[in-house]
């Protein structure tokens, strides 16, 4: 949207603009040291709660901004991070793309988000033959698919990059959290309600993410005893855990389905309930992500809750870290967390 701006003839009703706040009038109006904003605004970790919560309400009151003309001209280097990122729309991605975009401009820096289209099969080549023509302090891969690795790995770019990937745990000799305590937490919940057979509906293949929650899911069945009936394609959306289920000429014989997300959940609901299943009289329907409708699925949806933004910040912190050439932050991603609600029950007896 372009915006045409009028510029009034000067007068002498005209009020002086306010002079911009700087980091020294928020270092007095905190009672800190300038030089512990400047920590503050590069996302510094290591810093008092009480201190950060005082430069916090500084910033807020003066209305502080970055002037990052004035930063690249002194530096001499920009202050401006590109990053490529798939399924906007979906809240996983999104949300870790906020997390990353606040970390950004806390550092002083801001981030040009690019989201492919996923329906365009050159559309990871042309959005890095774009962004890396423009001034770019780093760029960033969110939400990473091994198209998009694969894309970035052969790209030569005349900065730090970072792909924002999870580590694949069927090669990974440290497996991820959702293996070792979130979907662990999850099969344990169906295995005290009485379930013993499940279904899973699984994520795009080629994301590794997906792949590690069919790990995560094969692992919990395994480790609680049970049997796993199958496994459904999905593509993360509730039309394919719709799909996923009316393609199924029978109903399995599994008392709860274990969606990889909560849109494939909502759909394989629906697609259960038409076929005449209750939930959770007669199956149980549990997802992962815990996005903010689940609450309101109906019945309400259990689920796995993924700390997404964390995810985001982190991946920031680790890129400018390779920017500024100084240590990553010690900051930790919380763990999946059980969120228990109604969608889950006592097995059927059959």
């Amino acid at each position: 949207m372009t915006i045409n701006a009028h510029t009034p003839e000067p007068g002498a009703g005209d009020a002086v603009p306010a002079k911009a706040a700087t980091i020294y009038d928020v270092a007095q109006a905190a009672g800190v040291s300038h030089q512990t904003v400047s920590r503050f605004l590069k996302g510094f970790q290591g810093i008092r709660p009480e201190t950060r919560e005082k430069v916090v309400r500084a910033l807020d009151e003066l209305g502080y901004r970055p002037n990052l003309t004035a930063r690249s001209l002194k530096s001499g280097r920009s202050h401006r991070i590109g990053a490529l990122t798939h399924e906007i729309s979906k809240v996983g991605p999104s949300r870790v793309a906020e997390g990353a975009s606040a970390a950004a401009r806390e550092a002083g820096y801001v981030l040009d988000l690019v989201s492919l289209d996923v329906a365009n099969p050159r559309a990871i080549e042309e959005s890095l033959e774009l962004i890396t023509q423009h001034d770019l302090a780093g760029v960033l891969a969110l939400s990473s698919t091994d198209e998009m690795t694969r894309a970035f790995e052969t790209t030569e770019f005349r900065v730090p990059v970072y792909i924002d990937v999870e580590v694949d745990d069927t090669v990974s000799s440290h497996p991820s959290d959702l293996t070792t305590v979130g979907m662990p937490a999850l099969v344990a919940h169906l295995a005290d309600l009485g379930h013993r057979a499940l279904v899973h509906i699984a994520g795009p293949a080629t994301w590794s993410a997906a792949r590690n929650r069919i790990l995560a899911y094969e692992t919990a069945v395994i480790g609680q005893g049970l049997r796993s009936i199958g496994i459904l394609p999905g593509d993360w959306s509730a039309r394919s855990g719709y799909e996923a289920v009316v393609a199924l000429p029978r109903l399995p014989d599994a008392t709860a389905f274990v969606a990889a997300n909560d849109q494939m959940a909502l759909g394989a609901m629906l697609a259960l309930k038409e076929r005449g299943c209750r939930i959770p009289d007669d199956v149980s329907v549990v997802g992962i992500d815990d996005i903010p409708e689940s609450a309101y699925f109906d019945p309400p949806l259990t689920t796995l809750h993924i700390d997404f933004e964390a995810a985001g910040r982190l991946s920031v912190h680790k890129l400018l870290a390779e920017i500024e050439g100084t240590e990553v932050p010690q900051m930790v991603v919380p763990p999946p967390q059980l969120v228990v609600r109604r969608s889950s029950g006592a097995a059927p007896s059959r």
